[in-house]
């Protein structure tokens, strides 16, 4: 099993959307802590402007590469910001996925799905960079999944 990553000081980010707005690039690991198999993804993040003006549309795509084979993978997400620099986070079809509070540069956050139970680690490491962590238990999956997101120029 992976063990625990040393992160760097959290730096302060007093409005998430402002943040997080424009391209990304993520590297990411995926254990899978039952089988004892891990694989990875590498990909981009963009952080635009809703169409509807209702935020941030948050769009990842990439390649997954599990068991020895590739494949293409991709996610799509709603960051609606409030007032006070915090965001809501919704799934691409409106439902809740969790609450977003950089302006320490680290949140966690619960979300529950179906019986499994994801929790995570928002960490934000410099002006450019921020490490996010998830790990999901429950009788569906065992997993581990950390990625590094690195803003593009």
């Amino acid at each position: 099993m992976p063990g625990p990553v040393a992160e760097p000081s959290p730096y302060p980010v007093p409005d998430a959307a402002a943040y997080l707005s424009g391209r990304w690039s993520i590297e990411r690991t995926v254990y899978d802590l039952r089988a004892g198999t891990e694989g990875g993804f590498r990909g981009t993040a963009e952080f635009r402007t809703d169409p509807a003006g209702d935020g941030l549309l948050h769009f990842e795509e990439g390649r997954l590469n599990w068991g020895g084979t590739q494949y293409p993978a991709s996610r799509t997400l709603w960051l609606r910001p409030r007032p006070d620099g915090t965001a809501e986070v919704d799934f691409a079809d409106g439902r809740p996925f969790h609450d977003l509070d950089l302006r320490t540069g680290r949140w966690s956050a619960v979300h529950p799905c179906a019986a499994d139970r994801y929790a995570g680690c928002f960490t934000v490491t410099g002006p450019d960079t921020w490490h996010l962590e998830w790990r999901v238990g429950g009788p569906a999956k065992e997993q581990l999944l950390r990625s590094e997101y690195r803003r593009l120029g």
